[in-house]
């Protein structure tokens, strides 16, 4: 019964939000933007253009709000206008390469050692190139499948596949030279 009523709040919400209603705006803006601020960041190297995009993107949110069908999750309808926005903001910067390889092996990518801490996580995504990063970021945090990056970013399948082969093996050695380091073999 509690998520229900919780649900039923939500819509409320959102419904005083579609009316602009600036307290209602403040909470989802509050119940969210920290956690978009994330997703943000995991497109963007830069904290000060994150934040520029994250306020960018929620004035599309209360923009379209209208728009939410309440078919979905609330907080996924919000990151995804986050995610495209980003996209659009490295698209016009033009900062994308893609480096053509008609070769692709699947790499094994074991996962990140848990003893690394979020910071060095981002370090290591922040460090790949922008193209390897965009397509490793769609792949294995937002959950999309190849044919739909390929399509999101005007790429084909096959370059999608292997930016993400790339992207994996950069990370890989990155990790093994973090741990070489940490235990003072390197």
């Amino acid at each position: 019964m509690k998520v229900i009523q919780l649900h039923h709040q939500e819509k409320e919400l959102i419904q005083l939000a579609i009316e602009s209603n600036r307290q209602a705006q403040q909470q989802i803006y509050s119940q969210f933007s920290a956690k978009m601020l994330g997703v943000c960041r995991q497109y963007i190297r830069d904290i000060h253009q994150a934040e520029d995009i994250l306020l960018t993107a929620f004035m599309k949110v209360f923009t379209n709000l209208k728009n939410f069908q309440h078919n979905g999750s609330f907080e996924g309808w919000i990151r995804r206008i986050m995610v495209n926005e980003c996209i659009s903001f490295i698209r016009v910067q033009k900062k994308i390469k893609y480096i053509e390889d008609e070769t692709y092996f699947e790499e094994s990518f074991n996962n990140i050692e848990s003893q690394l801490s979020m910071d060095d996580i981002q370090f290591l995504i922040d460090s790949l190139p922008d193209g390897y990063k965009m397509v490793f970021n769609l792949y294995a945090i937002e959950g999309f499948k190849h044919q739909e990056i390929a399509s999101l970013l005007g790429i084909s399948e096959g370059t999608s596949k292997s930016q993400l082969s790339h992207a994996r093996k950069m990370l890989q050695v990155q990790v093994n030279k973090l741990k070489n380091y940490e235990y003072g073999t390197e």
